[in-house]
């Protein structure tokens, strides 16, 4: 079953035809100016001619004007920027029947010149090979009409000048039409592309918004990140030695004065991590080493529960900033969950950065994650599955109760990073 046109969308416009219009019909004053001109000339012609022509005949030449120009205003009124083809077709046979009316009412064959309105107006509807071919077939009907009216035509000068002005006419009427289309395309394009231009605008300022929207989302989880990766972790291990302090204040008083001291160096450093994040945050970066931070992590917590150990093997250079501070904070991560959760009795840290990936494995004897998926198990463990993602990265935890956790993080080497 073949479907039909409509089914099928809008017909393509063939070569040569004019686009659909966006705007209001062009140079619409031509038609009228010619049935003025006519009207003019036919009732000067009237008035100062030998013989004045019956009132019935001046009454009919009136009324067929008017009436064309009164069609022209229903057409504008009922297609405001283009005809279709079938009305428009229709409109031609009633103004051609119109035409032929005036034409024989007019003594003074001035109403020859309405008939360059056909081709001129089926261009807007048709395209330039339909007018050009009307415009034909009224230069053939005119020499037809010339050679039975007037035999021998073709000697007398002034119907060979009528003639020529008339394909002249013709010749300007069509001219003006495919000006009148190109300019009305032109400015149909224009506004085409006006409407194009304040719709990406519109549609990058939406996306600048989102843009803006999803960089202060990371910038919030980075904080977070950085606010418990860092501060959290010292904060976490003051808290641990006061609970000591506290604990040994009445028993051993030099372990007490001990652990207050390790308290009060874990809040300097978490003074001072609050100070390096704000030199980050203001672009005064120093260079980051992991086997010398990993050292001074370690460092810091010996003498407590649990015992830890750390090993580095491996040329670090060849890592960037963003997966060495993964490794790091990841280790921090661990070590604090040991210390606050795990209630392990030791701990071992392993760090081997290879020719193409690094790999972190931190390894404690405590009681184990609970069961359930670890990523859920805390901020802490999120953080650091987000961290090590940025860096293209993954980790990987596996756990059993009462037998300890492994908390394995590998960050690819990067060609290039420094």
């Amino acid at each position: 079953m073949t479907p039909s046109p409509d089914a099928l969308g809008p017909a393509p416009v063939p070569a040569g035809d004019p686009a659909p219009a966006a705007s209001g019909r062009p140079v619409p004053w031509v038609a009228p100016v010619l049935y003025a001109a006519v009207l003019a000339g036919g009732l000067y012609y009237d008035v100062v001619g030998a013989v004045p022509p019956p009132p019935a005949e001046v009454a009919v030449f009136v009324a067929g004007l008017a009436a064309l120009s009164g069609l022209d205003v229903l057409e504008r009124r009922r297609y405001r920027v283009r005809t279709p083809r079938g009305p428009a077709a229709a409109l031609a046979g009633v103004r051609l029947a119109l035409f032929v009316v005036v034409t024989a009412a007019d003594p003074a064959g001035l109403s020859r010149v309405l008939f360059v309105l056909l081709p001129f107006t089926a261009y807007f509807a048709f395209g330039r090979r339909v007018a050009v071919a009307l415009a034909a077939v009224c230069l053939g009907l005119l020499t037809v009409w010339f050679s039975i009216a007037v035999p021998g035509w073709y000697t007398n000068s002034a119907y060979v000048s009528d003639l020529l002005m008339f394909v002249l006419g013709l010749v300007l009427a069509v001219s003006m039409a495919a000006v009148a289309v190109g300019e009305q395309e032109s400015r149909t394009r224009l506004e085409h592309a006006l409407n194009e231009v304040e719709e990406s605008h519109t549609r990058l300022s939406r996306y600048a918004e989102r843009v803006a929207e999803l960089t202060a989302a990371e910038e919030r989880n980075r904080v977070a990140r950085e606010i418990h990766d860092s501060l959290g972790h010292h904060l976490t291990a003051a808290a641990v030695q006061m609970e000591k302090a506290e604990a040994f204040l009445d028993r051993d008083r030099p372990t007490a004065e001990r652990a207050l001291a390790d308290a009060r160096s874990s809040a300097a450093r978490a003074l001072e991590e609050v100070r390096h994040s704000v030199r980050a945050l203001r672009g005064e970066t120093v260079p980051f080493r992991l086997p010398e931070a990993l050292a001074d992590l370690v460092r810091h917590l010996d003498g407590t529960r649990p015992r830890v150990t750390l090993e580095t093997t491996g040329d670090e250079s060849g890592y960037g900033a963003a997966a060495l501070s993964a490794l790091y904070r990841a280790a921090q991560e661990a070590l604090t969950n040991a210390l606050r959760h795990a209630e392990a009795g030791r701990v071992a840290v392993s760090v081997t950065c290879g020719d193409e990936e690094a790999r972190l494995v931190v390894t404690d004897d405590g009681t184990g994650l609970p069961p359930g998926p670890w990523e859920e198990r805390g901020v802490g463990l999120r953080g650091m599955r987000e961290r090590v993602r940025l860096a293209g990265g993954a980790v990987a935890v596996t756990s059993e109760a009462g037998r300890g956790t492994t908390v394995t993080v590998t960050v690819p080497r990067r060609p290039g990073a420094v």
